[in-house]
């Protein structure tokens, strides 16, 4: 899976908050990282009410969102240099200064950069992929994957056979693969709803060939 950076310029409102945290669930949802998904959107709005109160509102900002290795990175970029965002060790009581101490709680790691012109304050989460381009750890995709390969070569685990299992066991095993399959199709980026609609699809026009051949 190609999981390209990606970059959203907005300004810096409280009305905008709400919609880069959908655009951010939206696509860490198509790239299969739904497990960082709350994480990633709490720390986006913690990192953009910074700029809100440290630099101002209405202040041009840019949400971008990249993989660095198999971590998600997280950064929004304002055009102040000068105004750092430090972690501060809030008291139970304190109103302010919870942001970057909630960031740091989340993230595995952060930070800030200066660069010409602007800042950029990032945070990575880990994810559970084997590599950046891979698919995340789960052992329910891994078998259907497993399902798939010997699908493709023509061959039929004899563990669906009801004859082995008896027809409600075989069932109950038919039903999860098809679970695992969904898994499969969901952390490679694809339309759940699509896929059974296809596959029903199939379905029928199979059987109605057979139907109209008997």
């Amino acid at each position: 899976m190609r999981r390209k950076p990606w970059e959203l310029p907005f300004l810096a409102e409280p009305e905008e908050v709400a919609g880069l945290r959908h655009v951010l669930r939206t696509h860490l949802g198509l790239w299969g990282l739904h497990s960082v998904v709350d994480a990633a959107e709490l720390c986006v709005s913690e990192l953009v009410t910074n700029v809100m109160r440290h630099v101002g509102r209405g202040t041009p900002t840019t949400l971008a969102v990249s993989m660095n290795g198999t971590y998600v990175r997280i950064e929004v970029h304002d055009p102040e240099a000068h105004a750092l965002p430090t972690l501060v060790r809030a008291g139970v009581e304190a109103e302010d200064g919870r942001g970057m101490q909630l960031v740091d709680a989340l993230a595995d790691r952060w930070g800030v950069e200066l660069l010409a012109g602007k800042k950029v304050t990032w945070c990575e989460l880990a994810t559970d992929l084997m590599s950046p381009s891979g698919c995340r750890v789960d052992p329910r995709i891994a078998r259907a994957e497993a399902v798939l390969g010997s699908y493709g070569e023509g061959k039929v685990p004899s563990l669906m056979c009801p004859g082995k299992l008896g027809a409600t066991a075989a069932e109950e095993v038919a039903i999860g693969v098809i679970a695992d399959l969904l898994h499969w199709f969901r952390a490679h980026g694809r339309d759940v709803d699509d896929a059974l609609d296809r596959a029903q699809m199939h379905f029928e026009a199979e059987v109605g060939n057979f139907g109209g051949g008997g």
